[in-house]
């Protein structure tokens, strides 16, 4: 039985709201790209969520994806864990998180325009291996829309985005390396009743460190080699002013 709201219908009826033949209707199910309808007896009957997955197979089909590798995609996502291990509360005891992060949901369309042509099975492993992307349901979960914001930027200035869930593989390694450090200093040292307050200045920290790191980072990176002609009068004032102003108003400094 259908649940509430939900329309069930035979194949008939839903291969003519996809806009495709009952043949190909049954080749899906054979290929295993839609689920199993529910039985009535000799009966089948399909729901929205059929309905639903033929689009997506649809949409997909239009950007150029072959079954076989929407069927790759499918399984790719029906790997992902559930939104609460992704977001790290199931069984953590966490009654206030530290992330203010807002979850993200999407679906497979709104990835494959995001991402065009870089939606493959290696990259949506990946990412449900890094744990940026789960499944809800019927629906693909990104763990937080500022990431997400800062992947599409990043894939749409030109950086493939195997390179970008690279980076990001690293940088979750730095960023549990960070927590640690600091979860073992305000836990030996700060009574449980004041560690609520130390919070945005831990956040701080981690900000003003990265932001400094990337200074040194570009003027290591600007400065001419020595022996391409360029002389210490052209890459450093007079009494190393440079050198002392450059830590103050960088190009990744906030303030």
């Amino acid at each position: 039985m259908a649940n509430d709201g939900e329309r069930e219908y035979r194949v008939a009826e839903l291969a003519g709201e996809a806009g495709i033949t009952v043949r190909t209707l049954r080749f899906y199910r054979e290929r295993k790209l839609i689920p199993p309808p529910r039985r009535e007896g000799r009966i089948a009957w399909y729901n929205d969520h059929h309905l639903a997955r033929l689009r997506t197979i649809a949409a997909l089909l239009e950007r150029g994806h072959t079954l076989g590798g929407i069927a790759e995609l499918f399984a790719a996502f029906e790997c992902g864990r559930d939104v609460g291990e992704l977001l790290g509360l199931a069984g953590a005891g966490i009654t206030v998180p530290w992330s203010e992060e807002t979850a993200i949901r999407l679906s497979p369309e709104d990835l494959a325009d995001r991402f065009a042509g870089e939606v493959t099975p290696e990259n949506l492993t990946a990412a449900l291996d890094i744990g940026y992307l789960a499944l809800d349901g019927d629906e693909i979960v990104h763990v937080s829309r500022r990431l997400l914001e800062a992947s599409t930027a990043l894939v749409r200035s030109g950086v493939p985005l195997a390179a970008v869930l690279a980076a990001g593989r690293q940088v979750r390694t730095h960023a549990n390396a960070m927590a640690e450090t600091f979860t073992d200093l305000i836990r030996d040292h700060v009574p449980e009743e004041a560690r609520e307050a130390l919070r945005p200045f831990a956040k701080a920290v981690v900000e003003a460190e990265f932001t400094m790191a990337m200074d040194r980072r570009a003027r290591t990176q600007e400065t001419p080699d020595r022996n391409s002609g360029g002389s210490p009068s052209q890459t450093q004032p007079a009494g190393g002013a440079g050198r002392e102003g450059a830590g103050r108003g960088g190009p990744w400094q906030g303030a």
